[in-house]
């Protein structure tokens, strides 16, 4: 989306299908802000911490951390998942039960899903390796 009038945030616009993270890193960038979901407006931003050189050997790329679980899709922004949190730690079972009806499972928004994570780390480093 291009901004009539405004060089400086039309100048910061890139087309996320087409730009390597390789070069965004060369280009000296180390912090990256992005929407996710308009609707919802989840704004992310990823902050580039520390450089080094690939491990010979490791397969990339991988999982090297991470902390509580996501939002569940279409749950209103920030403003609906933290009605959706205090809905499933309430006492009164009819909030707590609804709350979950809607989601369809058991929601821990401390599990992050590890393994969800680095199966589909894996699945991507198959793609990659597969189209070279």
């Amino acid at each position: 989306m291009l901004l009539p009038d405004d060089p400086d945030w039309n100048g910061r616009i890139k087309n996320a299908a087409t730009t390597k993270l390789s070069a965004l890193l060369t280009g000296g960038v180390r912090e990256i802000e992005y929407v996710y979901d308009i609707g919802d407006n989840w704004q992310h931003r990823v902050i580039i911490e520390k450089l080094k050189a690939a491990e010979p050997g490791a397969t990339y790329p991988r999982f090297l951390g991470g902390e509580r679980r996501c939002p569940p899709e279409d749950c209103g922004g920030y403003p609906g998942y933290y009605d959706f949190l205090d809905n499933i730690a309430s006492k009164q079972s009819k909030k707590r039960k609804a709350a979950l009806d809607w989601f369809g499972a058991r929601y821990d928004p401390d599990e992050i899903g590890e393994q969800k994570i680095i199966t589909a780390l894996s699945r991507l480093a198959a793609e990659k390796g597969s189209s070279r």
